[in-house]
């Protein structure tokens, strides 16, 4: 077994996919990502997973995702994807978005499910599909294993009156559109991620912190990044339906604070989604993870909310 599997995607960055950091925002890694299962999906012998009259389709209940390498527009990127482990009706996916040297620019671990389209029932894996998947086998490198996240089976605790009693900021409020939903009806995976850094300047405020300078010595110009995130999706959204995110911060370090988003539907209080990621500060300039003074870092200490998790 490698770590790479068969090439599964390809395509680039287009301008209008960099957000004000000045590389590609999150919500377009996870669309590509997405385009990419679809890719690894016919590889398994499923090519029509996400068509709407496809006969089974592959059910998202979790993603690890780790960014490594920036992407910028106009660049060139390539997705290479196997199977890392196949259960009765579940499996554990690898995604690897590549740099055209192949460098690993973020790498994407999924647990999905073989399931109906229609009403997402989870039914066992044919044995025409097990071949193909052996055939696919990978392992999970280095670069794609989890570094800050625990990703131990968890049982969600999101929900609307917790997010109330825990003091969780709103940094989003809505609905889902149309235009944000798949074949099936369903909210698309990368709008979760992408209502999370559209609310992100609402949950960190408009100036990121950054290091202690010496007398003299220029500010920085500062902004923010994640570097990994994990991802459960407990229910899936249809449009008209409403979604409000709340967010906090879990605990913090020097280098990194860990946060948890919350996907909640505003009316009956019950979850969508909920992830924890780890953000950084980001000298926009030098495009280098900077560290942040003592005082800003004694002010995330008094953000933290003891017991936040997923």
């Amino acid at each position: 077994m490698s770590d790479r599997g068969v090439e599964v995607w390809s395509g680039g960055v287009n301008t209008w996919e960099c957000d004000e950091m000045g590389h590609m925002n999150v919500r377009f890694w996870v669309a590509k990502a997405q385009e990419a299962l679809a890719g690894l999906a016919a590889a398994l012998g499923m090519p029509r997973a996400f068509a709407e009259n496809g006969e089974a389709t592959l059910v998202l209940r979790e993603q690890h995702i780790r960014f490594l390498r920036e992407a910028h527009a106009g660049g060139a990127l390539h997705a290479t994807g196997g199977v890392v482990e196949l259960g009765e009706s579940d499996a554990r996916l690898l995604l690897v978005l590549r740099h055209p040297d192949e460098t690993p620019a973020a790498t994407f671990q999924l647990k999905v499910e073989h399931a109906t389209r229609g009403d997402m029932r989870p039914f066992p894996w044919p044995e025409r599909i097990r071949a193909r998947a052996a055939a696919l086998r990978v392992e999970v490198p280095a670069y794609a294993a989890a570094r800050s996240l625990d990703l131990s089976p968890v049982a969600p605790s999101a929900s609307l009156p917790r997010a109330l009693d825990l003091g969780l900021k709103r940094i989003g409020l809505g609905v889902v559109g149309p235009a944000e939903c798949d074949v099936f009806g369903r909210m698309r995976p990368e709008v979760f991620i992408g209502r999370v850094s559209d609310g992100a300047g609402r949950l960190f405020g408009q100036v990121r912190p950054g290091p202690d300078l010496a007398p003299g010595e220029p500010a920085p110009r500062i902004g923010g990044a994640v570097l990994e995130y994990r991802v459960l999706h407990l229910d899936w959204p249809r449009a008209g339906d409403g979604v409000e995110l709340r967010s906090g911060f879990i605990g913090c370090d020097a280098r990194t604070r860990r946060v948890a988003h919350w996907m909640l539907d505003p009316h009956s209080g019950r979850p969508w989604a909920s992830a924890e990621a780890v953000a950084v500060s980001f000298d926009l300039d030098r495009r280098k993870v900077i560290d942040i003074s003592e005082a800003a870092l004694e002010d995330y200490r008094a953000l933290c909310i003891p017991g936040l998790a997923l």
